[in-house]
């Protein structure tokens, strides 16, 4: 989701020389500038291994085969625009591995791995989506859609869950590193965008709180008072948004009963 943190922290232009950006042609009001692709290659390692193929589009999937040869290809969610392409990606490389936390996307992500000349730690971040995971390398997380480039993200009702989404944030505020998003440019202080993504959700929550006690009733009704300049195109995913916020006040209320009455 595209709409509420100011940018923070230093956007970077230089990457690594271990990183290349292959920058997907899927641009669009959910994708921003469209998905990247992220290839990785310590400088003597003879194989690379690729993160998120992005969507199934040839020219796309060309420019990622020529870095070949590649030992896997790693998953960050299960949302196609992240990984719709990489079962053919996979068949163009003869059948290399793709692994992702979800079974339905691939073979299992163990919690390391030594890959490409570089060891790649898997961080549990779910509530984006159920599976979403980020990748810790050398001095960098790659964040997947958990933390954007710019703007903020959805929480994908019903799989993405706020409370799971809250504590990935404070899980990666742990992280003072090179941020490289799924969207959206580079980022020089993972920790930092984490922590303002945290006040953006709070103060969202405020607002919910408030619309609920001005007679709001559903998710709608959330969104016309919350989010009133909501752009069109993506109103279907500050809805979802909103759903998640009322499932995660519902749940809140169960807790402490005098902080707020279920819907």
């Amino acid at each position: 989701m595209r709409w509420g943190v100011a940018s923070v922290s230093s956007q970077v232009e230089r990457l690594p020389d271990w990183v290349t950006l292959l920058r997907a042609p899927n641009a669009g009001p959910m994708t921003l500038d469209g998905t990247n692709t992220w290839v990785l290659r310590a400088p003597d390692a003879e194989d690379a291994v690729v993160i998120d193929p992005g969507p199934d589009d040839a020219g796309h999937l060309a420019s990622i085969a020529e870095h070949r040869p590649l030992s896997a290809i790693l998953i960050t969610h299960g949302h196609h625009d992240h990984v719709e392409g990489a079962e053919t990606l996979s068949r163009m490389l003869g059948g290399v591995p793709v692994l992702a936390a979800d079974p339905k996307h691939g073979d299992p992500l163990p919690p390391r791995m030594r890959l490409a000349g570089l060891d790649i730690e898997v961080v549990a971040t779910p509530g984006h989506t159920g599976d979403s995971v980020c990748f810790v390398v050398a001095d960098a997380v790659f964040t997947g859609d958990t933390i954007l480039g710019r703007g903020t993200t959805v929480v994908a009702w019903p799989d993405g869950d706020l409370g799971a989404y809250l504590g990935s944030l404070e899980t990666l505020r742990a992280y003072p590193s090179l941020m490289l998003p799924g969207h959206g440019p580079v980022r020089d202080d993972c920790a930092e965008v984490a922590g303002a993504y945290l006040d953006h959700r709070r103060e969202r929550l405020a607002q919910v709180r408030a619309a609920l006690a001005a007679g709001a009733d559903s998710p709608e009704a959330v969104v016309d008072l919350v989010y009133p300049d909501i752009d069109p195109r993506i109103r279907f995913a500050a809805e979802m948004s909103a759903r998640a916020q009322l499932d995660f006040l519902r749940r809140e209320s169960l807790r402490t009963p005098q902080q707020l009455d279920p819907l």
